[in-house]
């Protein structure tokens, strides 16, 4: 049985609580969370110990414990990317996989910095919004995209990721600049790739599903809405990351989804101006 260790901000959240069960059953009962830290208790829910108690994990007073424990890493914090870098620090020097949640870090720079860590001690790092798993989007022919328009739910802070990865996947990593076009309550990018190419990214508000349509050089457009348990197929890939050490999400895919996402903010700020973005990683 392979022990993996949870790191977090506090442990009481939505993904620290799926992710056990759904891990345990994927690996057919060869991995299990087994050990946790945690900075601080929720503000509105279990202590962490409370909840380690209930899922059957060990607490452990220090990050460093987690880690010589265990033998696969995941950092979680899913709304908090802000505290990523802190949280695995330790980990990234580890040599032992890492799993860092969406978002994986607040702006590029830091994206940039988790990732040469990492590299510098030979550990296994990866990240992705779960949303990349769909089966819908990964039937999507990529040659010969020329636009994309994306619809989907929640705010730009902690949601517009799920759009922009699996944008970001389809197109590439050679988004060049983009414009706020929409409002406070319902945020909207333009992103324009090498080629003239172009994606619209937009959160009319709660209740929005996740979807888009895909135009082609051809003409052609395929509309699609991801209803596929894309969760599962996020943690069996989690799950095989575990066992062989092999990313499937390229890292300079990821360092684009965090420079636009950073400087969608900037954006915000001067609506309807072009924002130029930094060369690809």
């Amino acid at each position: 049985m392979k022990k993996i260790g949870f790191i977090d901000y506090y442990l009481d959240e939505w993904h620290a609580n799926q992710y056990p069960g759904w891990i345990k059953d994927a690996s057919r009962g060869e991995m299990e969370v087994a050990f946790a830290y945690a900075v601080k208790d929720a503000e509105h829910g279990m202590t962490n110990r409370e909840w380690c108690a209930k899922q059957g994990v060990a607490w452990c007073d220090t990050i460093e414990g987690v880690i010589a424990q265990s033998d696969y890493l995941i950092v979680l914090s899913p709304d908090n990317p802000e505290q990523h870098e802190a949280l695995a620090e330790l980990p990234l020097a580890s040599g032992k996989p890492t799993y860092v949640d969406k978002t994986f870090a607040p702006d590029r720079a830091t994206a940039l910095r988790l990732f040469e860590r990492a590299g510098r001690h030979r550990t296994p790092l990866y990240s992705s919004s779960a949303l990349r798993y769909a089966d819908e989007y990964g039937e999507i022919e990529r040659a010969g995209i020329r636009v994309i328009a994306s619809l989907g739910p929640g705010s730009f802070e902690n949601y517009s990721i799920h759009q922009i990865e699996p944008v970001v996947a389809l197109m590439g990593t050679d988004a060049k600049r983009i414009m706020f076009i929409g409002t406070e309550a319902a945020p909207a990018l333009l992103i324009e790739f090498a080629g003239g190419r172009q994606a619209t990214i937009q959160q009319p508000g709660p209740g929005c599903p996740f979807m888009m349509a895909v135009n082609y050089d051809s003409g052609t457009c395929r509309v699609v809405q991801p209803v596929s348990d894309y969760f599962q197929r996020f943690i069996r890939d989690l799950v095989a990351f575990f066992e062989n050490g092999q990313v499937s999400v390229p890292p300079a895919e990821t360092v684009a989804i965090m420079s636009i996402i950073e400087n969608g903010r900037i954006a915000a700020k001067q609506p309807y101006r072009w924002i130029d973005l930094p060369e690809s990683w």
